[in-house]
Protein backbone atom coordinates (compact mmCIF):
# COMPACT_ATOMS: atom_id res chain seq x y z
CA UNK A 1 0.00 0.00 0.00
CA UNK A 2 1.32 3.39 -0.98
CA UNK A 3 2.09 5.66 1.95
CA UNK A 4 3.10 9.29 1.96
CA UNK A 5 4.39 10.85 5.15
CA UNK A 6 4.93 14.58 5.46
CA UNK A 7 7.20 16.32 7.91
CA UNK A 8 8.60 19.76 8.57
CA UNK A 9 5.55 21.81 9.42
CA UNK A 10 5.49 24.27 12.28
CA UNK A 11 4.99 27.82 13.46
CA UNK A 12 7.05 30.55 11.83
CA UNK A 13 6.96 34.31 11.64
CA UNK A 14 6.06 36.05 8.44
CA UNK A 15 9.03 36.52 6.16
CA UNK A 16 10.77 33.40 7.35
CA UNK A 17 11.28 30.08 5.58
CA UNK A 18 10.20 26.52 6.11
CA UNK A 19 10.94 23.26 4.35
CA UNK A 20 8.42 20.47 4.08
CA UNK A 21 9.41 16.93 3.20
CA UNK A 22 7.42 13.92 2.08
CA UNK A 23 8.56 10.32 1.95
CA UNK A 24 6.85 7.85 -0.38
CA UNK A 25 6.83 4.14 0.36
CA UNK A 26 5.05 0.99 -0.70
CA UNK A 27 4.52 2.01 -4.30
CA UNK A 28 4.10 -0.61 -6.98
CA UNK A 29 4.43 1.74 -9.95
CA UNK A 30 7.69 2.95 -11.42
CA UNK A 31 6.95 6.52 -12.43
CA UNK A 32 4.79 9.07 -10.72
CA UNK A 33 4.11 12.74 -10.23
CA UNK A 34 4.13 14.47 -6.87
CA UNK A 35 2.21 17.43 -5.66
CA UNK A 36 1.79 19.63 -2.62
CA UNK A 37 -1.68 20.80 -1.71
CA UNK A 38 -2.87 22.96 1.13
CA UNK A 39 -6.15 23.58 2.84
CA UNK A 40 -6.90 26.45 5.15
CA UNK A 41 -9.90 26.43 7.51
CA UNK A 42 -13.07 27.18 5.62
CA UNK A 43 -11.36 27.01 2.25
CA UNK A 44 -11.08 24.42 -0.47
CA UNK A 45 -7.98 22.39 -0.90
CA UNK A 46 -5.70 23.88 -3.53
CA UNK A 47 -2.72 22.64 -5.48
CA UNK A 48 0.33 24.65 -4.52
CA UNK A 49 3.10 22.99 -6.48
CA UNK A 50 3.71 19.84 -8.48
CA UNK A 51 6.56 18.05 -10.17
CA UNK A 52 6.43 15.43 -12.87
CA UNK A 53 8.63 12.39 -13.23
CA UNK A 54 10.89 14.27 -15.63
CA UNK A 55 11.02 17.40 -13.52
CA UNK A 56 8.39 19.65 -15.06
CA UNK A 57 6.94 21.86 -12.41
CA UNK A 58 3.77 23.76 -11.68
CA UNK A 59 3.24 26.52 -9.13
CA UNK A 60 0.11 28.30 -8.07
CA UNK A 61 0.28 32.03 -8.76
CA UNK A 62 0.10 32.75 -5.06
CA UNK A 63 3.42 31.00 -4.39
CA UNK A 64 5.41 31.60 -7.57
CA UNK A 65 8.82 32.95 -6.78
CA UNK A 66 8.52 31.99 -3.11
CA UNK A 67 8.10 28.20 -3.10
CA UNK A 68 10.27 25.58 -4.76
CA UNK A 69 9.34 21.95 -5.24
CA UNK A 70 11.94 19.25 -5.71
CA UNK A 71 12.17 15.50 -5.72
CA UNK A 72 14.79 12.87 -5.01
CA UNK A 73 14.01 9.81 -7.08
CA UNK A 74 16.66 7.70 -5.42
CA UNK A 75 15.11 8.19 -2.02
CA UNK A 76 11.47 8.53 -3.07
CA UNK A 77 11.06 11.90 -1.46
CA UNK A 78 9.81 15.33 -2.36
CA UNK A 79 10.38 18.64 -0.67
CA UNK A 80 8.66 22.00 -0.69
CA UNK A 81 10.96 24.84 0.21
CA UNK A 82 8.95 27.86 1.26
CA UNK A 83 10.49 31.33 1.45
CA UNK A 84 9.04 34.69 2.41
CA UNK A 85 6.12 33.08 4.16
CA UNK A 86 2.96 35.09 4.64
CA UNK A 87 0.11 34.68 7.12
CA UNK A 88 -2.10 33.62 4.20
CA UNK A 89 0.15 30.61 3.69
CA UNK A 90 -1.20 29.20 6.94
CA UNK A 91 -2.81 25.85 6.17
CA UNK A 92 -2.49 22.12 6.43
CA UNK A 93 -0.13 20.98 3.70
CA UNK A 94 -0.59 17.63 2.02
CA UNK A 95 1.72 15.62 -0.16
CA UNK A 96 0.07 13.68 -2.98
CA UNK A 97 1.10 11.30 -5.73
CA UNK A 98 -0.25 9.93 -8.97
CA UNK A 99 1.16 7.23 -11.21
CA UNK A 100 2.35 8.49 -14.58
CA UNK A 101 4.91 10.57 -16.45
CA UNK A 102 3.14 13.90 -16.76
CA UNK A 103 1.63 16.43 -14.40
CA UNK A 104 -1.88 15.31 -13.52
CA UNK A 105 -4.90 17.49 -12.98
CA UNK A 106 -5.39 18.33 -9.28
CA UNK A 107 -8.38 16.00 -9.00
CA UNK A 108 -6.40 13.09 -10.41
CA UNK A 109 -4.05 12.66 -7.48
CA UNK A 110 -5.04 9.47 -5.71
CA UNK A 111 -2.46 8.92 -2.98
CA UNK A 112 -2.33 11.29 -0.05
CA UNK A 113 -0.38 11.94 3.08
CA UNK A 114 -1.92 12.80 6.40
CA UNK A 115 -0.90 16.45 6.26
CA UNK A 116 1.36 18.74 8.21
CA UNK A 117 0.35 22.05 9.72
CA UNK A 118 2.05 25.28 8.74
CA UNK A 119 1.21 28.38 10.72
CA UNK A 120 2.63 31.77 9.79
CA UNK A 121 2.28 34.51 12.37
CA UNK A 122 2.23 38.17 11.44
Amino acid sequence: QVQLVESGGGLVQAGNSLRLSCAVSGRTFSVYALGWFRQAPGKERELVAAISWFGSTYYADSVKGRFTISRDKANDTTALQMFSLKPEDTATYYCAARKGLTLPQPKEYNYWGQGTQVTVSS
